[in-house]
């Protein structure tokens, strides 16, 4: 399975959060699958710790990216083709970097582990990542 991380499931994750689901935290955890983490979720984060509506436990340089590839997570960065894609997509939802993500998951063929329910109105794989 290939799977991207939307910011709140990484978010979760990282904290070892409750609400990330037992499918959902298996699906991260197991062998076989490849787990990316795009650079607009690192930007998003970045952006929220530095506007204060953010609080992580340990600085976010400490942990991104290093500690993720020490876990096996792979970083996506941002390329032309998503921001094309991102352009191509219908309005059905705003957040900028949410549609980045949906941009990156269908040209890359990738499965999002999301909790948001905006996503399914996309023509793109997801996995609740409450479940």
């Amino acid at each position: 399975m290939n799977l991207l991380l939307d910011t709140q499931a990484l978010l979760w994750w990282k904290e070892g959060s409750r609400k990330l689901g037992r499918r959902a935290r298996r699906a991260i955890e197991t062998e076989a699958t490849t787990v990316r983490v795009s650079a607009a979720s690192a930007w998003e984060i970045a952006i929220k710790v530095r506007a204060g509506r953010l609080k992580l436990t340990e600085p976010l340089d400490l942990w991104m990216p290093d500690r993720l590839e020490r876990e096996g997570f792979l970083m996506l960065s941002v390329a032309v083709e998503h921001a094309v894609a991102v352009a191509l997509l219908p309005d059905h939802h705003q957040d900028p970097f949410d549609r980045l993500l949906i941009a990156q998951a269908r040209v890359g063929g990738l499965t999002i582990v999301t909790s948001d329910a905006a996503f399914d109105d996309y023509d793109v794989n997801v996995l609740d990542a409450r479940a």
